[in-house]
This record gives C-alpha cells, structure tokens and sequence, in this order.
C-alpha cells in the first residue's frame, strides 16, 4: 500500500513540475493540451497569435484611457443653468469668465437669460450605471487579455515569451500615446 501510494505520488509531482529554464520546443502547448503545435508551421502561427494577442493588450490600455477621458469631460461638462436673480449662485456665475451666456426658454414661452457653467471638481465622479458598467467589463477584458499572456510567459518558451514582448512593443508604439498614467503610476 505505502508503495503504490509514494509510485502515485512521485507520478503526480512529476507531472505537475514546471520548468525552471527557457526551452526553444516547438511542441509547447498553450492554454490547454489541444493547442500544441506539432510542425514549425503551427508554432510560428501561435507566435503570431501571441504577438496580436499582446498587442490587443496595449490598444485595450489605451481605449480604456481614452473612455476615462471622456467620461471625465462628459461630468464635467454637465450643465447647470441658473436664472440670473433667482438663484444665490447668481453672483458667482456672473463673475465666472468659464461660464458661457445663453438662452433660455421656459414653460411660459419666456426667454431669459442664463448661464451655463462647467463644473471642475477633483472628488472622486459619482457612480453611474452607463459609465461604471462599461468599465468595468473594459477592466475585465484587459485581465483576461493579461492573464492569458502571463501564462504563455510561464510555460517558459523562449518563442512564447519573445513574441509577448514583442507584442507589447508594437501595440505600445501603435497607441502608446493614448496612455497617460496619473500621478500614482496606474
């Protein structure tokens, strides 16, 4: 019984050994035991794949910079109008040089004058459903994205991990540009 036991054991440790060193097979299987390229041909197209996959990566970083901008913009810009006289706001709002003169017509038919302020604030934005939930299925994508080419690292082939930098590379110098980091580096 200790024999099968410790045979069943020293299988199963050495089967779920990962290698400690880079190797340079061409039979490295990715994800699962069904993607393992068996010719040259087909290491070279899931190279490939890791090098857009990789690249997706970066465009996904930059997108959700972009979208974060523009949500930002689009609080911002939220308009607040005042009618002069009937608001304690209507002090500040005319000595404000950001607040822009407009129109307004009310119920009654009536036009009177008004302005429309741009907010600037530094709290945190108000949670929304049309902005909090695109983001965070943005958020999710890119870990996905992530944790898939953390894996093709790990499997330690050379051709895997080269053609992660790789990607990373392209897709930084495509759209790296979009990216900005704030002050906390994130």
């Amino acid at each position: 019984m200790a024999t099968s036991t410790s045979t069943s054991m020293s299988s199963m440790s050495t089967s779920m050994t990962m290698n400690m060193v880079f190797t340079n097979t061409h039979t490295t299987p990715l994800f699962s035991t069904q993607w393992t390229p068996t010719t040259s041909g087909s290491y070279a197209g899931t190279c490939v794949f890791l090098i857009i996959l990789a690249i997706l990566a970066r465009v996904l970083v930059a997108f959700k910079a972009l979208m974060e901008r523009h949500w930002l913009d689009a609080h911002l810009n939220r308009r607040y109008v005042a009618v002069a006289g009937k608001s304690p706001e209507a002090g500040r709002i005319d000595t404000d040089p950001e607040a822009k003169v407009a129109s307004l017509v009310t119920a009654q038919g009536v036009e009177e004058k008004v302005r429309v302020v741009r907010t600037v604030t530094h709290a945190p934005l108000p949670w929304r459903f049309s902005v909090d939930l695109p983001r965070a299925l943005i958020f999710l994508v890119i870990t996905g994205v992530s944790y898939l080419l953390m894996l093709a690292v790990m499997t330690m082939n050379v051709g895997y991990f080269c053609s992660v930098l790789t990607g990373a590379f392209l897709g930084e110098l495509a759209v790296g540009r979009f990216i900005q980091w704030n002050e906390h580096g994130h």
